[in-house]
């Protein structure tokens, strides 16, 4: 169950990144071809954007991995997994504003902030947890909660010239 859980949480985490393939490091998809803002400033806003988004995946990995391995089943454990995954989350919502992103990205970054902070939220009231079948209540919720975060990475990564995120 923790494990279910698990994989909710890290589906959709707001800072998920991929590595482009050959073909789309060599090419520029119509739906995020140039516009009126200059390749340049969307390129460092990419490289930043992703900066950020594997640090904070590597430190979520290692979370949710051992949620999954050494710390299946243990309530203490768990909870300190996922107050540290919170903790994570909004360590990229601190570092986004930061970002110089194009004006059309800016609004999509912002309503990102917003929602993976309430995700962050409930993923720290799920670390709050007094008993692993109170734990698994929050499945159901924190999956709902990852749907906008998911939305809302997309829609920057595709405006930032970025493949989507992998949710494998």
């Amino acid at each position: 169950m923790v494990a279910t859980l698990v994989g909710a949480v890290l589906l959709a985490t707001g800072c998920a990144t991929v590595q482009p393939t050959s073909a789309q490091r060599h090419s520029t998809p119509a739906a995020v071809a140039p516009t009126a803002e200059s390749s340049p400033v969307r390129s460092a806003a990419a490289a930043r954007y992703l900066a950020i988004a594997d640090a904070g995946n590597r430190r979520l990995d290692t979370d949710f991995d051992r949620l999954t391995g050494p710390d299946r089943g243990s309530l203490p454990a768990a909870r300190a997994d996922l107050r540290d995954a919170a903790a994570t989350e909004r360590r990229f919502d601190r570092s986004l504003p930061a970002i110089a992103l194009p004006s059309a990205t800016e609004a999509v970054a912002h309503t990102l902030f917003t929602v993976n902070e309430a995700r962050a939220a409930l993923t720290t009231e799920a670390a709050s947890s007094t008993g692993l079948p109170q734990l698994h209540v929050y499945e159901q919720r924190l999956s709902a909660a990852n749907r906008p975060v998911e939305q809302a990475v997309t829609t920057i990564r595709s405006q930032l010239g970025l493949p989507p995120p992998d949710t494998s």
